[in-house]
């Protein structure tokens, strides 16, 4: 029976067979000891984004330390509220926190990211928005990317359809990381992704 530590791009986490690409956690740990999850949901605020594969280091789901939790992608974490690491992506993570506007520190960002996660969704106009955002616009969570939206799915992209005719929607990316986005970030996309983006499934 799987863990329940995937993440959706809403930020809840499920039980869920499928593999994600990329792991992470909510700053610290928050399971009970027989590897379950009670009413608690993050440890802190600071919530991170990780290789899934770094120099060799071996990740026990629910171990000791932290309480681990998968992404299909760093589009999902994004979603979700979880950051580049500044431990195993440090370069990606310094990159990431000087693109916000002005530039932040982590704990700053995270103080501003978990007000967002807290609050209402926005509506936002789904024409201006940057590649890896992602927005509900009434038929669950889909990406941007190019001139389309594509659908998610805990096991990877699923349907690329137009981007033009879906006028509004609710935003998921918390507003300070769709910023990121916009002014270059380029975050990490499930393979899946690239093959709808060139028309391959």
């Amino acid at each position: 029976m799987p863990l329940q530590n995937r993440v959706d791009p809403y930020g809840e986490i499920v039980a869920s067979p499928a593999r994600g690409a990329m792991m992470g956690n909510r700053g610290g740990k928050f399971h009970r000891d027989d590897r379950t999850l009670g009413k608690r949901r993050w440890a802190t605020r600071h919530w991170i984004c990780c290789d899934l594969y770094w120099k060799g280091n071996h990740h026990e789901p629910m171990g000791k330390g932290y309480t681990s939790l998968f992404f299909l992608d760093e589009v999902t974490a994004l979603a979700a509220g979880h950051r580049p690491c500044f431990y195993c992506r440090r370069k990606e993570a310094q990159l990431f926190l000087s693109l916000a506007s002005p530039p932040l520190m982590a704990d700053a960002a995270d103080r501003i990211v978990d007000t967002e996660r807290r609050g209402c969704k926005p509506d936002i106009e789904v024409a201006t928005l940057p590649d890896g955002v992602m927005i509900d616009a009434g038929e669950g969570p889909f990406a941007v990317l190019g001139e389309r939206l594509l659908k998610w799915s805990f096991e990877g992209y699923e349907l690329a359809v137009p981007r033009r005719p879906v006028m509004s929607a609710k935003l998921l990316t918390p507003a300070l990381y769709a910023g990121i986005l916009a002014r270059g970030f380029q975050p990490r996309w499930h393979p899946s992704a690239k093959l709808l983006e060139k028309g391959k499934i």
